[in-house]
């Protein structure tokens, strides 16, 4: 009896490993794996193209953009400017990225989501109001003013947002535990999707009456990254 459960045991934990694994990305099976476009030049690897390794250079490491300051006269007065698989190779598989935030006087970086990562954001200049609201039913509002040198999380696919309360710009660096973050601008995907989100739907979620959806459907919803 006593090795029927032992056996039992070993059987749920085995499964239970499983179950982790999968809810996870899988390990690098190589020391790095170079985003390659090219199919043809390049070898599949944990479900990207990836390319030869002896061909890698340092550029695919490599990326300089975060050092210049952006143009912020835009409607939501701040720029995005990520450093991720997209704009590094090499990053591809790592599961980590970065990106600078460059804010106006006042400006904001809109409500939004990451849906594969959670973010670790550090203030360089300026000042900013940020917060993240929980998920249903609670919706909770966790705020912070933060200051040069202080930092703050927002957990991955929560809705969050950061706003500059200063009279001069601010700067800031969000790290993200994912070479390929994704954004979702809640604004811009409920009010500008294409083709557009039924009128009837927003006016019943939205609890308001169908002019008011039909006049945020006309704006330009204006995307900071």
């Amino acid at each position: 009896m006593a090795s029927s459960y032992y056996f039992v045991t070993i059987a749920i934990l085995g499964l239970a490993s499983i179950v982790v694994v999968h809810a996870s990305d899988p390990s690098p099976l190589q020391d790095f794996c170079v985003a390659a476009n090219d199919s043809m030049s390049a070898v599949f690897v944990n479900g990207k193209f990836c390319k030869d390794p002896k061909l890698a250079k340092p550029e695919d490491f490599f990326f300089a953009g975060l050092l210049t300051p952006r143009n912020v006269s835009n409607p939501v007065g701040s720029t995005v400017t990520p450093a991720n698989v997209a704009q590094i190779p090499g990053l591809n598989t790592l599961g980590i990225s970065l990106a600078r935030i460059d804010y106006a006087p006042y400006g904001q970086n809109p409500p939004h989501t990451h849906p594969r990562a959670s973010e670790i954001l550090v203030v360089l200049e300026g000042s900013l109001y940020v917060g993240f609201v929980t998920s249903n039913p609670d919706n909770r509002l966790f705020t912070k003013v933060l200051y040069p040198g202080e930092a703050f999380v927002f957990p991955e696919g929560l809705i969050h947002f950061q706003f500059n309360t200063g009279k001069t710009n601010a700067v800031a660096i969000a790290a993200l535990s994912s070479q390929n973050p994704g954004v979702i601008t809640i604004a811009n995907a409920v009010f500008g999707s294409d083709p557009k989100i039924s009128a009837d739907v927003l006016t019943k979620a939205f609890q308001v009456d169908k002019n008011v959806v039909d006049y945020l459907q006309a704006q330009f919803w204006y995307p900071n990254n």
